[in-house]
């Protein structure tokens, strides 16, 4: 069971058209522990587990993440 919450079907569009484009995002989020964070990243990929989505980020020290996306609270693109 899981608490995820689905996004909008326009954001997720947009996440697709990100990483399509090779377009970086600000982004601004809560990670598990409820920090927040406000990076600029390059969006990678889509990914579904166990009912839940994530986008595959990578950050300007060439880090991956992944981010749940109902934990994205703000998405600007750069």
């Amino acid at each position: 069971m899981t608490d995820y919450t689905p996004i909008d079907c326009g954001l997720h569009s947009e996440y697709e058209l990100a990483i399509m484009h090779g377009r970086r995002l600000q982004l601004r989020w809560r990670d598990e522990a409820g920090k927040a964070h406000n990076e600029l990243l390059r969006p990678l990929d889509l990914q579904a587990c166990n009912k839940e989505e994530f986008l595959v980020v990578e950050n300007s020290q060439g880090e991956r993440m992944r981010l749940r996306l109902d934990h994205i609270e703000r998405t600007e693109e750069s």
